[in-house]
């Protein structure tokens, strides 16, 4: 059962890359107190996430800031280093967190898992964005199969 409006946010923890090297990041770091815009995507440097989800947040965080998020972050089934080079490709600086879930672990306790396994990519996460209060669901916008309509960040920005 995947999560929805009104959940808890389920605890867990996130790869992410330091100037130290690769750290974790937990659930509680990211959402505690903060409104926090948490998109996800079924894989890094594919087309459709490189070419328009990942650079929509990005060129609208700005916009998406000033109404009210703390944090915008993009989290997808891939490890520490491959989120980190894919944030410089796209030129994230310090407007996109990114966030990986190499295991796939937080996306299965959302139960927005993906099955790639067609594609040779193995059990992903779903297309979604999910705002998040304080720890709480307050948006849910997850994708329908091959669409990207609901989770660009012009469809969240205008939601929020």
């Amino acid at each position: 059962m995947s999560i929805s409006v009104g959940d808890r946010m389920p605890e867990g923890n996130f790869g992410v890359m330091t100037s130290d090297g690769p750290s974790t990041i937990s659930t509680e770091e990211l959402f505690a107190g903060d409104k926090v815009v948490l998109f996800a995507v079924p894989g890094a440097f594919t087309p459709t996430c490189s070419m328009q989800h990942l650079p929509g947040y990005v060129e609208h965080a700005e916009a998406i800031l000033r109404k009210g998020v703390d944090t915008i972050a993009c989290m997808s089934v891939n490890d520490v280093f491959v989120m980190d080079a894919w944030g410089k490709d796209v030129g994230t600086g310090d407007k996109v967190v990114m966030l990986a879930d190499g295991n796939g672990t937080y996306t299965q306790a959302l139960g927005l898992e993906l099955d790639a396994s067609g594609f040779g990519m193995g059990t992903r996460s779903q297309r979604f964005a999910i705002v998040v209060d304080d720890g709480v669901v307050s948006q849910l916008h997850v994708e329908a199969p091959a669409e990207f309509k609901v989770s660009a960040a012009e469809a969240v920005l205008e939601n929020l």
